[in-house]
């Protein structure tokens, strides 16, 4: 069983709570917008991290992090990429690769809209963790927990940071 923390579009802010939320976690997993190496450094320092980069991640993130990653978590087949769409609406970027080969689990973050939502023709689930920064236009600051116990997912928590200022 792995206890995931997944956030998204930190924007290079750092919130303490960050840590006091994954303390349970296995691994922390940031779906892009990270725009500060420090911010990705801290948070694999304190779990192991697997992210992707944004359109906002400079060089040094895009060296660090693939704008697409592909993995298993226990039994499930994971893909992560910052711009991603949803069910329905998925990214050109990466619609021909969720239909050629669907995971079972896809996380992309860049629009700041908290989603969880299964996607009934491709047979996976989709999470959007909305923002954790505090750059952009959302009305509350997101993460999201999840369990993942063979080819199984549970207890997926939602947690608000605040309202965003």
């Amino acid at each position: 069983m792995k206890r995931i923390g997944i956030l998204s579009d930190t924007h290079s802010y750092w919130d303490d709570r960050y840590l006091q939320y994954f303390e349970p976690c296995d691994e922390i997993w940031h779906a892009g917008d990270i725009c500060s190496t420090e911010l990705a450094d801290r948070l694999a320092a304190f779990r192991p991290l697997r992210a992707v980069c944004g359109n906002c991640d400079g060089g040094d993130l895009r060296r660090m992090f693939p704008e697409v990653l592909r993995f298993k978590c226990e039994e499930i087949d994971v893909l992560m990429k910052h711009i991603g769409g949803y069910p329905g609406r998925y990214d050109r970027s990466i619609v021909r690769q969720l239909h050629a080969r669907p995971p079972q689990l896809f996380i992309s973050g860049h629009s700041h809209i908290l989603k969880v939502q299964y996607d009934q023709t491709l047979g996976l689930l989709h999470i959007n963790p909305g923002a954790a920064g505090l750059q952009g236009w959302q009305k509350e600051r997101t993460l999201i927990r999840l369990t993942i116990e063979g080819n199984k997912f549970g207890d997926c928590e939602v947690i608000t940071l605040g309202r965003n200022a």
